[in-house]
């Protein structure tokens, strides 16, 4: 990751990359008619409303948490609650884009 990056917020993509390598679980926040239409082989539906009472079951992975959605802007929420939890995460955005 360059100091720009670092500097300016950047280089996502390279922490989620990291974070695959290292064995993240990516957990789609989407609703379940979201995920049925298409999602992401061998990721987890936990939509956001049921993350915060789904705490123990991510803490229970032991792995790195990669979350994503439709747009970023549910994953964007998801990561930070994971975050006050002491959970290893990284909004992934848009499912899509983790292909």
């Amino acid at each position: 990751m360059g100091i720009l990056s670092k500097l300016f917020g950047g280089g996502r993509k390279e922490r989620v990359i990291q974070l695959m390598v290292e064995g993240a679980v990516i957990v789609d926040v989407r609703t379940p008619g979201e995920f049925k239409g298409g999602h992401i082989k061998g990721s987890k539906n936990i939509p956001l409303p049921e993350l915060r009472s789904s705490i123990a079951k991510i803490k229970a992975l032991k792995k790195p948490i990669i979350v994503c959605c439709a747009s970023g802007m549910r994953s964007a929420q998801a990561k930070t609650i994971l975050e006050k939890e002491g959970i290893q995460v990284e909004n992934g955005g848009a499912w899509r884009s983790l292909q």
